[in-house]
C-alpha cells in the first residue's frame, strides 16, 4: 500500500505504511533494531538535529505524571554535519525512508541545512520543527528558508500555536504538516523536589490534537497532507486520526513503554496484522505475530 505524504511537485515521499515514530522517539538511526522491525514502519523520523551541537540538559529529565510523563532532554545532538557523517551508513541500510528532523533556529541556519541535506541521498525528506513561542512572521521566514531544499519538507507545528500557524506555514512552502509537537508543561520532581519544565506525553493529548486535525483538514487545501501526532497508544487511536483527515500518524511515548506497540500499530494500519483464529490457543497466537506464522487451515474469527 503506497501512500504519498507530501504535496505533489517535489520528489515525492512515498511510504508503504502510514505509521512512523515521532521525532525524539527512536534516536537517530537503528538504535531500536533489537526491539522493533523497522521494515514494518513507513519511515524513520530522527531525533531533532541542529546546525551546531547541543548538549543534554542538566538535572531531572523525566517526571512521571498521573496520566503520562513530562520529559526534558535538551535535545542533545552532535550538530548536522557530524550527524550525517556518523549515521549516513546506518541510514543507507535501513529498509525505510529517513526523515531528518531539523530544529528551526534561524532562517540562515535553515537554508544552510537545506543545502547540506540536498547532498545527502540517504535522507529522503526533512521535517522542520518550529519552536513553541514562534510568531507567524518568524515561522514563515523559517519555512521559506528550509523550503529551498529539493526534498519534501514536512513542518511540525507547535501545540499551542498550531491553528494560527497552519495556513501561513502551508503557503510559505510546507509540503505536509505534522500536528503537533507535544505541549509544554511544568511538574514537580518527587525525588528532587524541584519544578521541572518539559514536554507532556500521554493519552490525554489525543482528544485535543484530534480536534485540531479535523478542524484544519476542513480549512486547509485538500492537497496538503496532514500527519497526526499526539497521544497515540493503540491502533484504534491511530485510526481515529486517519478518520479525522490525517494521511499518516507519528507515535511517540507509547514506544518507550511498549516498543512493539509502534510495530503493532504500523502492521494494523498497513493491513499486515495477523487475524486470530477462532480455535487458536494462547501459545499459538499473539498480537505481534507475523501473518505468515498464523495457522491457515482453520476458520478465523
Amino acid at each position: 500500500m503506497a501512500i504519498e505524504i507530501a504535496r505533489p511537485g517535489k520528489t515525492s515521499l512515498i511510504v508503504q505504511t502510514p505509521v512512523m515514530p515521532a521525532a525524539g522517539t527512536l534516536g537517530f538511526a537503528d538504535e531500536y533494531r533489537s526491539l522493533i522491525d523497522y521494515a514494518s514502519l513507513g519511515a524513520l523520523v530522527t531525533n531533532p538535529t541542529t546546525i551546531a551541537p547541543w548538549r543534554p540538559t542538566a538535572g531531572t529529565r523525566v517526571v512521571p505524571l498521573d496520566a503520562g510523563v513530562l520529559a526534558h532532554t535538551g535535545l542533545p545532538n552532535p550538530g548536522l554535519s557530524a550527524l550525517v557523517r556518523q549515521y549516513r551508513r546506518a541510514w543507507a541500510k535501513l529498509p525505510i525512508p529517513v526523515v531528518l528532523h531539523l530544529l528551526g533556529t534561524t532562517p540562515a541556519q535553515a537554508k544552510r541545512a537545506a543545502k547540506l541535506l540536498d547532498a545527502v541521498d540517504e535522507v529522503a525528506a526533512v521535517e522542520l520543527g518550529l519552536g513553541d513561542d514562534v510568531g507567524v512572521d518568524e515561522a514563515v521566514a523559517l519555512v521559506r528558508a528550509a523550503a529551498t531544499v529539493e526534498k519534501p519538507l514536512l513542518v511540525r507545528l507547535p501545540f499551542y500555536e498550531c491553528q494560527e500557524l497552519a495556513r501561513p506555514v502551508a503557503e510559505a512552502g510546507a509540503d505536509a504538516l505534522v500536528m503537533t509537537a507535544a505541549p509544554r508543561g511544568t511538574a514537580r520532581d518527587a525525588e528532587g523536589g524541584q519544578l521541572v519544565s518539559g514536554r507532556i506525553y500521554g493519552p490525554l493529548i489525543k482528544p485535543l490534537v484530534l480536534r485540531m486535525v479535523g478542524r484544519l483538514r476542513r480549512e486547509l487545501p485538500a492537497d496538503l497532507p496532514i500527519i497526526g501526532c499526539g497521544g497515540i497508544h493503540s491502533p484504534t487511536d491511530a485510526r481515529d486520526y486517519i478518520e479525522a483527515g490525517a494521511v499518516a500518524v507519528q507515535v511517540d511515548a507509547a514506544t518507550w513503554a511498549q516498543p512493539k506497540m509502534l510495530e503493532r500499530i504500523a502492521r494494523d494500519l498497513g493491513g499486515w496484522i495477523a487475524t486470530r483464529h477462532a480455535d487458536a490457543l494462547l501459545d499459538e497466537w499473539h498480537p505481534d505475530m507475523e501473518p505468515a506464522k498464523a495457522p491457515h487451515s482453520r476458520g478465523t474469527s
